[in-house]
């Protein structure tokens, strides 16, 4: 099984440099004679078919999301997890009996015609599994798929059997798990506090930001574990930095860039004492201007259910999680005598 997870990671490493972000990623098997991909709902796990036997990636994630968060957004511009990969459904004897649901029935006795398994191999009493062509069904429901992306798809083998021991090609990789946890992982919103306080901004007073409460890293661990395969991947995202920006032209700086500081409680930033801090130059007069602070999440994966496990390649992209406010600001007039 070692040899067949080191294959399998190799093949799903080249899979996922050829693929590209959509959304989260419940998957669903193309079983049937056309080998299409399955139209049903996705299950919120990534679900391998409609037959009793599923085989699932199943999700675990340390941040169940608060009010503010949201889907990572890749740094980058878009970026999508694996559309379709191969994994073990079915044993023989299984298979077999899926195989007889569908065989011609006897109106009379209500069971399969005699014969219907006549020159069909099930492999039974070999060692193995059969696999099928998986896709991730959010992406298929999105309609953002391209139908390049699609034909590749159908280079994978819609059923197929499988020796104990070997992995065929674009069978399901820690790196194709990890994709799949980067589309499950959602983002704290900053929980920025700015002094003076939002609805009592002043003209040329520089405007400090500092966290209600430290941010920590957002992990997800997706894992299969079916038949003789057992892998996994852990996304981490950790927060590094934050930028603030004025949301409008009358500011200066309009933007400043800080480096989060690592505390025993989490990231934290605090800019009273910073070199760059905003400062509007123009009262929002009867309306306001949108303040908006971005952190940047350096994202890395594992390939086990370990966050702290070592960071593998090649690099998933960094993340970006934004929360604008509406900030009021207004003009001191001073008198001199």
């Amino acid at each position: 099984m070692k040899s067949m997870t080191r294959i399998a990671s190799a093949l799903g490493m080249a899979a996922l440099l050829t693929l590209g972000y959509v959304g989260t990623a419940s998957a669903g098997d193309g079983s049937g004679s056309s080998g299409k991909p399955p139209a049903g709902e996705g299950s919120g796990e990534g679900s391998s078919g409609s037959g009793s036997i599923g085989a699932q990636v199943q999700y675990k994630t340390n941040f169940k999301g608060t009010k503010g968060a949201s889907q990572i957004a890749p740094s980058e511009g878009p970026w999508k997890p694996p559309l379709c990969w191969t994994q073990p459904k079915f044993t023989a004897k299984q298979y077999k009996e899926e195989q007889k649901k569908t065989a011609p029935i006897d109106p009379n006795t209500g069971k399969a015609l005699p014969g219907w398994n006549d020159g069909k191999d099930f492999h039974e009493g070999d060692k193995g599994a059969w696999w099928y062509r998986t896709y991730a069904v959010s992406q298929l429901k999105s309609g953002s798929v391209a139908p390049g992306d699609m034909e590749k798809c159908t280079t994978i083998k819609g059923v197929q059997w499988v020796e104990e021991g070997d992995a065929p090609q674009d069978a399901i990789s820690p790196l194709a798990l990890a994709g799949l946890a980067y589309a499950e992982t959602k983002l704290p919103a900053p929980p920025v506090t700015v002094r003076p306080a939002a609805d009592n901004q002043i003209v040329n007073l520089p405007t400090h930001v500092k966290f209600d409460a430290p941010l920590d890293r957002v992990w997800v661990t997706a894992r299969f574990n079916h038949l003789g395969v057992d892998l996994a991947a852990t996304t981490v995202a950790t927060p590094v930095a934050l930028r603030v920006d004025a949301g409008t032209e009358f500011a200066d700086p309009k933007t400043c860039d800080y480096d989060l500081t690592k505390t025993k409680s989490g990231y934290q930033v605090d800019t009273s004492r910073a070199g760059c801090n905003i400062a509007f130059k123009k009262s929002s007069g009867d309306g306001s201007y949108p303040l908006q602070a971005q952190v940047s999440w350096k994202v890395t994966w594992t390939d086990s259910a370990d966050p702290d496990g070592p960071a593998r390649q090649p690099a998933l992209p960094d993340g970006l999680s934004t929360f604008e406010q509406d900030v009021t600001v207004k003009e001191v007039q001073s008198v001199n005598r």
